[in-house]
């Protein structure tokens, strides 16, 4: 089975930050994939921006050779990478000076009616100095998007600010804010299996479901990220975007159509109904933790504090929360969320567990009834399972066993499982916002995740230690078994 390719019209993509590690290891592989693919039409262009002094063929050596690390085997093509090589251009840019912005402005000039699109791959600090260069140098057209990734703030104060700096010379159908886990190909399947099909959305709700659970678990440390994570933590780096947006996916009503706004204002009814959690119940609701020497699939590994070379500090890298939606479709049904670093393995995961049966009409000997789970796979093996009940096969009566409806992307469709950054960045030529963040959805993030930070300073709430490689602190287990439930822990 093949998917259809839609090509895009020809554009130009300014990627801000085009020698950094983002544009190496994802940008230039997905853009180098949609080229293969036979997305593109001509001519189209991509341009490498930042501070570093590069020629043309210095950034085209730069991008052959990221291609030849980051690509799988068997994906590097010599015609292709040459043909794709051979539409990069390189500009050295100053954000906070002009250097370099004529240049940059001559470039794009030469196709001003092509879709424009301007990548800001950069820290989140200069995202305004760039956004009002490209305004006093006259860089936007009818047709130019420009794409902001996380983080948007570190609090609802500066998510404002950042919002209102980049809105001021952008309209809000311009901004993209990109959350690569919405390009994930199970993320958009949860909204295919509840809305395209007659057997899930009438169960879909507080009657039938007993509660939901998100993992997202990294098998990493901080890779680097010292000085950025340890000012952040878990809950800002993952709960407040990834985390909210697949719970908005899983819980949000049936949107009257697949228009963006339409998907979207139905995921910021979900963000306004999540119950508040404060000082006067987050430690009741949440648990921080904060990893210690252990060991993973490669040997021993450090402690976090040993990781931030005998730093003392009480960030978390484990977040778990026990999260509730006061809404009529959910009232009731918990959804416990997690995340965290130097866990047991790198899994992404959202478990629907439906209600146990009213009444058992089978003897003991037939064995424990278990009920019914929904498994949405997120990484590493993208696909669903359902979990159901059946008859043991074989004579000598009634014995139930529970198995699983397997459905593996990977053995369901023999195609290549494109990267989220490809959809993603095809949706911004495509000016396609429904997978994208809206300015409100932002903001009402940070309204619920604010008042945990503070309730956690109030209270003077302590992160717990967990070994590394393990499912995170004991407490994090307790949060969900004093409910009577349980982890979904098979990796």
């Amino acid at each position: 089975m093949s998917s259809q390719i839609i090509p895009v019209e020809p554009f130009d993509c300014v990627v801000f930050g085009g020698s950094g590690d983002l544009a190496e290891r994802k940008l230039l592989p997905a853009l180098y994939h949609r080229q293969i693919e036979g997305q593109f039409k001509e001519p189209t262009r991509i341009i490498g921006a930042s501070r570093s002094p590069l020629s043309h063929e210095e950034y085209r050596k730069f991008a052959r050779d990221a291609l030849k690390e980051h690509l799988k085997k068997g994906e590097y093509d010599e015609a292709e990478v040459e043909k794709f090589c051979a539409r990069l251009y390189y500009v050295s840019v100053d954000a906070r000076t002009d250097t370099g912005w004529d240049e940059l402005k001559k470039l794009l000039d030469e196709s001003k009616d092509r879709v424009r699109g301007f990548y800001l791959a950069v820290a989140p600090g200069i995202f305004g100095d760039i956004s009002q260069k490209i305004h006093d140098h006259k860089l936007i057209t009818k047709s130019t998007r420009i794409v902001v990734e996380k983080p948007i703030g570190r609090d609802l104060a500066s998510a404002l600010q950042l919002n209102d700096t980049i809105g001021r010379v952008f309209k809000e159908e311009q901004i993209f804010r990109i959350d690569h886990y919405l390009g994930k190909e199970t993320v958009q399947n949860l909204m295919a299996l509840r809305f395209a099909n007659a057997l899930y959305e009438p169960l879909w709700n507080a009657n039938y479901i007993d509660h939901v659970q998100i993992t997202v678990a990294e098998s990493v440390g901080l890779e680097g990220r010292a000085g950025y994570y340890d000012t952040a933590g878990a809950l800002r780096d993952m709960v407040q975007n990834h985390i909210l947006q697949l719970l908005c996916l899983t819980a949000m009503e049936v949107p009257s159509s697949m228009d963006s706004e339409a998907v979207r204002d139905e995921k910021l009814k979900v963000l306004r109904a999540l119950k508040p959690l404060d000082a006067s119940n987050v430690e009741q609701a949440t648990v921080r933790g904060q990893y210690r020497a252990g060991a993973s699939s490669s040997g021993p590994v450090k402690g976090y504090l040993e990781e931030l070379e005998g730093g003392v500090s009480n960030t978390e890298t484990f977040v778990a929360i026990k999260a509730e939606i006061n809404n009529w479709r959910w009232a009731g049904v918990p959804f416990y969320i997690r995340t965290g670093k130097r866990l047991t393995g790198r899994m992404s995961e959202i478990v629907i567990t439906f209600k146990p049966i009213p009444h058992a009409i089978f003897d003991q000997a037939a064995g424990r009834i278990v009920a019914n789970q929904l498994i949405i796979r997120l990484q590493p093996d993208e696909g669903v399972k359902q979990s159901l009940m059946i008859k043991d096969p074989g004579p000598g009566g009634m014995r139930l066993r529970n198995v699983s409806l397997d459905m593996s992307f990977a053995q369901a469709f023999n195609v290549r499982n494109p990267d989220a950054y490809e959809r993603l960045l095809m949706d911004v030529i495509r000016s396609n916002q429904t997978l994208f963040m809206r300015r409100d959805e932002v903001e009402a993030a940070w309204k619920w995740v604010d008042p945990i930070l503070k309730g956690w300073e109030t209270t003077g709430q302590q992160v717990q230690g967990y070994t590394a490689g393990t499912w995170g602190p004991s407490q994090a287990i307790a949060l969900i078994e004093r409910d009577g439930r349980t982890w979904h822990d098979d990796i």
